[in-house]
């Protein structure tokens, strides 16, 4: 017991819960700026495998890291533009829309894959690229902060500096103002005049592309290949947290780093004597645990809002 709370508290342990909370972080976000909009993107874990397998094939036929990089961004982005156009232009339901598109990536990925490199497993017949990982200057050399912050890829500081700029862009610009604002009340929005369906599929082309960031962390910065399913099931618990933080960025992080925990956990259990099924089970576990508290609370809410709205004497007290 006395090991496995040194191994928790060390910074081996921090190190790999800010590698492993990356991917999590961009699925969150790309979450939250969506359903603001008022449109629940289900297509997170779809848009996130479609950017890790472009990653890999473009960078490994170019031989270039940053190219592989940009195809994961742009595969994100069309997913997007795949969901936007059948569920804010044919009227789809959108969460239909999400779950086919979900399996059209699955399915659509493991065809490709076959066709690249003639395996429908593992891309390890292809020389794919790994993105950089950034040793900070200074930071690198302080006890404890350096071995914890220090020498990560370049996408774990991506994720820190796009949960900011989500947060400024939702919070301090018109165009974050517009979108919530769609989110809250699209009749009241259009009648002011702003375009609801071009704030939605804005809403939607940021959540591809920080899908497409976190797909790409986890072909080419968490691993170096990409395998059949490798999400496996990221997206959904990136809206676990997006839910879990109460729709705020902050929030967010503060879950996704949560979850970060649980799957960095389950990655250390791996070394002990514990059954490989309980420990593949412990971050889903935690998420359905992490939710069922959350929709008790939100449930224990909304009773005392209805309370206090039939006594108005109570709540002027």
């Amino acid at each position: 017991m006395s090991e496995m709370l040194q191994a928790i508290f060390s910074t081996s342990f921090a190190y790999s819960v800010l590698r492993v909370t990356t991917p999590l972080l961009f699925a969150a976000l790309g979450g939250l700026v969506s359903d603001l909009a008022g449109v629940i993107n289900i297509g997170l874990e779809g848009m996130m495998l479609a950017g890790a397998f472009a990653g890999v094939v473009v960078s490994a036929f170019t031989h270039s890291a940053f190219l592989g990089l940009v195809a994961a961004v742009a595969s994100g982005v069309l997913m997007a533009l795949i969901l936007g156009y059948f569920s804010l232009k044919l009227k789809t339901d959108i969460i239909l829309a999400g779950i086919a598109l979900n399996l059209f990536a699955s399915g659509g990925t493991v065809f490709l894959l076959y066709l690249v490199a003639h395996d429908k497993g593992v891309s390890t017949s292809l020389a794919s690229k790994v993105l950089p990982q950034v040793t900070i200057p200074i930071l690198d050399k302080i006890p404890v902060l350096g071995p914890i912050f220090s020498g990560h890829n370049v996408l774990v500081y991506v994720a820190m500096i796009a949960a900011v700029v989500v947060w400024y862009y939702l919070y301090r610009t018109p165009a974050g103002l517009r979108l919530r604002a769609v989110g809250e009340n699209p009749n009241a929005a259009d009648s002011v005049g702003i375009s609801v369906h071009r704030v939605q599929f804005t809403a939607l082309i940021i959540s591809g592309i920080l899908s497409g960031f976190g797909g790409a962390h986890l072909s080419m910065g968490y691993v170096s290949w990409f395998a059949r399913d490798m999400t496996a099931g990221r997206g959904f618990i990136g809206l676990a947290a997006e839910a879990l933080g109460g729709r705020t960025p902050v929030g967010t992080v503060l879950a996704s780093v949560f979850f970060g925990i649980a799957d960095a956990l389950s990655n250390y259990l791996q070394s002990l004597s514990i059954p490989s099924e309980f420990i593949q089970a412990v971050p889903y576990a935690l998420t359905v645990i992490a939710l069922a508290v959350y929709a008790r609370q939100q449930t224990r809410k909304r009773a005392r809002l209805a309370k206090l709205s039939q006594n108005p004497e109570k709540k002027a007290a």
